[in-house]
């Protein structure tokens, strides 16, 4: 193998890990509080509001639905409104983070539903203030199935990323279509696909560990 396709290749890993990286920051960044109003706001909860619980169930379950090719597709012209291009690594962060976003609240909701009645109760007979339950009862109690939430969605967005490669994304996605698939070349192929399986056995096995270390008594 030439020296200039292993620079491909790195370049290739590079450019995955930073659309990985920062489409995974953000979606975070967002849909943790997401998935943290959507437990909060359901009746009977600490902060019920049933027709604001309704919007953002609707928001989310919209996003959640559109497969991603076709939202890669259908927010081009968003996507180049704001990063200034449809192709390449900045654009496909994009919709990454948009696909994401949904996911991360769900699973969050889903984490914190698990949590005991029991200790919310508690804490609210203690005189704790709504703010207090989120960050003291709920987001500690949780911390172990938001860790496998946020494992759960950087595995996604690696297979996301290869998809964006079909469309001009860039990547190691990108990468095989355009020197493995088009030239029939299966190194190229194997090469990228084995890359893909050691980010995701990477990444699974660090969640795994922070889960561990966030439920140990």
């Amino acid at each position: 193998m030439s020296s200039a396709m292993i620079e491909l290749i790195l370049e290739a890993t590079l450019d995955t890990l930073y659309m990985v990286a920062i489409s995974g920051l953000i979606s975070a960044a967002v849909g943790i509080p997401l998935g943290v109003l959507l437990n909060v706001t359901r009746p009977r909860q600490v902060l019920a509001q049933p027709a604001l619980n309704g919007v953002l169930g609707i928001i989310t379950n919209v996003g959640r639905s559109v497969p991603f090719i076709i939202l890669m597709v259908a927010i081009i012209p968003f996507t180049r409104a704001l990063v200034g291009s449809s192709i390449g690594t900045n654009a496909a962060v994009v919709p990454l983070t948009i696909a994401a976003i949904p996911f991360v609240a769900r699973l969050v909701e889903g984490a914190l539903n698990e949590i005991p009645p029991g200790l919310v109760e508690a804490a609210q007979s203690m005189g704790a203030t709504p703010w207090q339950i989120i960050t003291r009862v709920l987001l500690p109690e949780a911390r172990g199935g938001i860790f496998t939430a946020l494992t759960v969605t950087i595995v996604t967005l690696i297979s996301y990323s290869a998809m964006a490669g079909a469309v001009g994304g860039g990547g190691l996605g990108d990468l095989g279509i355009r020197y493995g698939y088009n030239r029939f070349n299966p190194t190229i192929m194997l090469i990228t696909v084995v890359i893909l399986v050691v980010m995701v056995q990477g990444f699974q096995s660090l969640g795994d560990y922070l889960v561990r270390k966030s439920d140990h008594k």
